[in-house]
């Protein structure tokens, strides 16, 4: 995994990112994996993955099998991430006003959630799930595209330009093949927030899902987060998101943000 760190910067610790990169490559529902497994999904020699377990401050962080030798994810690094996520203000502000977003609109199948970015992925930190038998099994932890998902496009096209720039020659390094794909997803995402003030994913991230997202500037919080609505396609059609929920999911991200007025939402148009 490559985000764009300079090693050769005198404040970067190698170690200490190649440690997190290890547990950064578990995904939802995953405790075990294979050396193979994590030295493919990092891009570290295998002979480095097999030493970096025993680098981990505690036995509680990371197991390691005597014979088979698969590194397992132990209860230690699970509370030290719940420690972080529920410290988090942003996350506090936020669960109110998501429940009441689900609550409050005419469809009981939507879910709502808050991500940020972690390289080219987005990561749920707070989630609000429909409470009926059918509903989206998401939860805190669980990862969208950047490029091919609503709430993805919605922090792209908030940030500072100069960022965004760095971003999109990191994936152009990464995947050249399928640059061209993610840029043309960006521009119509552009075009999307600056004439509805939301992004849009209509059966593009999976093609049963819907959703609708915004950016939120978080006060006191550096970087953006994104707040998405949606679920499954459907029971949550595209004309119920953008007709029922845009114009409230708006004012949602208005009201975590700490921002007056429509803060930085001026372009966004009535409910269409």
């Amino acid at each position: 995994m490559n985000d764009g760190s300079d090693p050769k910067d005198r404040n970067f610790v190698s170690a200490l990112a190649r440690g997190l990169d290890v547990l950064s490559c578990f995904r939802p529902h995953e405790t075990v994996l294979s050396n193979q497994d994590i030295a493919a999904r990092t891009g570290l020699p295998k002979p480095t993955v097999s030493r970096l377990p025993n680098t981990f401050p505690s036995p509680d962080s990371l197991a390691i099998h005597p014979r088979t030798r698969p590194s397992r994810l132990r209860a230690g690094v699970l509370s030290r991430v719940s420690g972080v996520l529920s410290g988090l203000p942003v996350t506090d502000r936020a669960a109110v006003t998501m429940r009441s977003l689900c609550d409050n609109g005419p469809n009981r199948y939507v879910t709502c959630a808050l991500a940020e970015r972690h390289r080219f992925e987005m990561i749920y930190v707070a989630v609000q799930r429909s409470t009926e038998d059918v509903s989206l099994t998401m939860s805190v932890g669980s990862r969208l595209p950047l490029f091919f998902s609503a709430v993805g496009r919605a922090v792209l096209v908030a940030m500072d330009p100069a960022e965004r720039e760095a971003i999109f020659s990191q994936a152009r390094d990464a995947d050249p093949a399928g640059f061209d794909r993610m840029e043309m997803r960006f521009e119509a995402a552009e075009a999307d927030y600056r004439k509805l003030g939301y992004c849009r994913s209509f059966g593009e991230w999976r093609e049963d899902v819907n959703g609708i997202a915004v950016p939120v500037r978080a006060l006191g919080v550096a970087g953006i987060y994104g707040l998405n609505i949606g679920g499954p396609a459907f029971l949550v059609p595209a004309d119920v998101l953008e007709a029922d929920y845009a114009a409230d999911l708006i004012d949602a991200a208005r009201v975590i943000s700490m921002q007056p007025e429509q803060g930085p939402y001026e372009n966004r148009t009535a409910k269409p």
